[in-house]
């Protein structure tokens, strides 16, 4: 198994913790991982994206030019990174602010509606984790188990209160992803 993802949007949506948490789960459960974010000086605000690969062998190299799975959280990056799916691939996207929809045949997509929902949930912090649940949902890549034990690793432990609530917006996303 190899799965290569961008996960990509602005500053400030968790888009680079988002990516952390799936790379300590993928080492929670003995996949080799790559975990490559890059971001503008702006950071917040600014667009931001992290490649992820989770494989079961060794990882040649970091750098990707096309990927397995795009989750896309923003228009700018849905304009840059929608070609760079593989054929097959998949794409999950936020339609928060989004306004070309993806128009590619050849890949699967699948819509989450992340931001209403953290809305819902009067815990807009949790955009990311809601995000997370939907793509786990999609490509099972890691086990639940892993995914917490992944927040713990990646969350100071002075934030370790907030672990229940974000598993609940990981519940969540689950629930809320359809497929386009």
């Amino acid at each position: 198994m190899k799965e290569e993802i961008i996960i990509a949007g602005f500053g400030g949506q968790g888009v680079l913790s988002m990516g952390k948490i799936l790379a300590y789960s993928g080492v929670m459960q003995g996949q080799e991982v790559s975990w490559m974010p890059s971001y503008g000086p702006e950071m917040r605000g600014g667009t931001a994206n992290v490649t992820v690969i989770l494989s079961d062998e060794r990882i040649s190299s970091p750098i990707l030019h096309e990927f397995d799975t795009a989750i896309i959280l923003n228009q700018q990056s849905m304009d840059k990174f929608e070609n760079d799916i593989k054929p097959g691939g998949t794409l999950i996207y936020d339609g928060n602010g989004i306004t070309r929809h993806p128009e590619r045949t050849d890949i699967k997509i699948y819509r989450v509606d992340a931001t209403e929902e953290a809305a819902r949930m009067h815990s807009v912090k949790t955009f990311n984790m809601i995000v997370l649940g939907g793509f786990l949902k999609v490509k099972p890549v890691v086990e639940m188990e892993n995914v917490i034990a992944g927040l713990k690793k990646s969350l100071p432990e002075r934030h370790h209160h907030l672990i229940p609530m974000n598993e609940k917006a990981i519940d969540r996303g689950t629930e809320i992803i359809k497929e386009v």
